[in-house]
């Protein structure tokens, strides 16, 4: 059992003000192998306070300081990988290859972009006689959640160190472990004493107190919808900036001039990826009315590929998924599922109940429903596991209706055989992203939704520019006499 009860507070592991620990469980066997400590809002106070104080002094280092302060925080975190990944396997399920070749390495990705667009921005710009100076919001308070958790803290701790705020994080006690080992990544690495402080702990308690709390001068949050509104609640009394990166329920349109066995193939890999825990998944395919049932079999058939596999396993690759991360998480993708059948869609495969040869772990069967309409449940809310809706179309314009139908607006994705059309569509889309014929992420482009799916934007330089704060100076350059 480890034991990770402290916080990390003003450059030092500290006791909690109360102490209250609660286990992490690994979801592979429903058993706890770790122990941490919920923080109280003197906590909170406690880190508020040391980032106050060393923001004073950081936020004036030079462009050259942060980038060998980043350059060390990335050599540190090398030499922390397979730990960091192994951390995440244990504490959220996601099988040691994913955990390696996607998880710990999106937290890489996201330190290596941001020394990029440090060593280059231009925090100062003359127009006319009138500076316009970019600076550092402030002491910033983040909130991150437990399905990509190395990713969603670097991605907004890297380009916050970057523009010179200093930091207070609380990750999910869900899956905390990454988080403390990240913390051990930044401590070796030498950054300054209450630049960054972890309080681990949970919504109603350290996120209350840290969204309104007048000492903090920006709340970043990533999770759920209806947590992400209860941070902007708490927030308004202070005025403070808000970021949310919130839920979806994304399109994916397969066009009539596609390869359908490419695309649909494709769509349902990409739907069961990390169990289906990404707010991002492709999770409604829409599907030409003249090709669905041929649609329906190639989803089958790739679903029935997926291996539900412990995350432990030493050969499993690519077309493999673990858990999902917890027994409340299983219990609501379970529920759905069966809310599915009940409303009368097709149950084309998986279903209720965990994999056959599987009776403990949070496991659910890779799940697809046909003849899906976009008023079922499933079609409208996130299930947040590996469950793919299938909708029919009959034109393009009713294809881009139903998807634009929906409170979320995170990302979509377009197949077509024609690149321009695959644009023309992509252009109609009310969402944040849009993947074109199975392009990848890309850390230099801006992530983040439109409606309920948030506001602002993380990654690259847009999410960079989150952290600053914009001051015109009149009269930085002196008429003539």
């Amino acid at each position: 059992m480890q034991e990770r009860l402290q916080f990390y507070i003003d450059g030092k592991w500290v006791n909690p003000v109360t102490p209250k620990a609660i286990d992490v469980i690994n979801p592979a066997n429903e058993e706890a192998f770790a122990r941490v400590s919920l923080g109280s809002k003197a906590d909170v106070d406690k880190a508020v306070a040391a980032a106050r104080r060393a923001f004073e002094k950081y936020s004036r280092t030079t462009r050259e300081e942060r980038l060998a302060l980043l350059e060390k925080i990335i050599a540190v975190y090398k030499g922390k990988f397979q730990a960091i990944a192994e951390a995440i396997s244990l504490e959220m399920g996601a099988p040691l290859w994913l955990a390696k070749a996607a998880q710990a390495a999106t937290g890489l990705g996201h330190l290596n972009e941001t020394v990029k667009i440090l060593k280059d921005y231009k925090f100062e710009d003359m127009h006319g006689s009138t500076a316009i100076v970019k600076e550092p919001v402030g002491v910033c308070g983040f909130i991150t959640p437990w399905n990509w958790p190395i990713n969603q803290i670097a991605c907004k701790v890297a380009p916050a160190l970057a523009a010179g705020c200093t930091v207070i994080l609380k990750p999910s006690e869900v899956a905390p472990m990454n988080a403390m080992l990240f913390a051990d990544v930044l401590h070796e690495a030498g950054v300054p004493p209450g630049v960054f402080n972890l309080v681990n702990g949970d919504g109603p308690t350290v996120g209350e107190a840290m969204s309104s709390h007048p000492g903090i001068d920006m709340m970043s949050f990533t999770g759920s919808t209806r947590a992400g509104i209860a941070v902007a609640k708490a927030a308004a009394d202070t005025v403070k900036r808000v970021a949310q990166e919130l839920g979806g329920k994304s399109a994916n349109i397969v066009l009539d001039d596609a390869d359908l066995t490419k695309a649909v193939s494709a769509g349902v890999m990409s739907m069961m990826l990390n169990s289906g825990q990404s707010c991002n998944a492709p999770s409604r395919m829409f599907v030409p009315r003249a090709k669905n049932d041929a649609a329906i079999a190639i989803a089958k058939a790739a679903a029935e590929k997926v291996k539900v596999v412990d995350p432990t396993t030493p050969d499993a690759g690519p077309g493999t998924i673990g858990p999902v991360v917890s027994e409340v998480q299983f219990n609501k993708i379970q529920a759905l599922i069966q809310k599915g059948i009940e409303e009368g869609a097709t149950l084309v495969a998986g279903g209720p109940g965990r994999p056959e040869n599987m009776n403990r772990g949070y496991y659910v069967r890779p799940t697809v429903f046909a003849n899906v309409t976009n008023n079922m449940t499933i079609a409208r809310e996130e299930i947040f596991g590996p469950v793919l809706t299938m909708l029919a179309y009959d034109t393009e314009d009713d294809a881009v209706a139903q998807a634009n139908d929906t409170a979320y607006g995170l990302s979509g994705y377009v197949q077509s055989g024609n690149i321009d059309r695959a644009r023309k569509v992509a252009s109609r889309l009310r969402t944040g992203n849009v993947h074109l014929n199975g392009a990848g992420p890309d850390f230099g482009a801006p992530f983040g939704g439109y409606k309920q799916s948030g506001n602002g934007r993380e990654w690259g330089e847009h999410g960079f520019e989150e952290f600053l704060e914009t001051k015109a100076v009149m009269g930085w350059t002196p008429k003539a006499a």
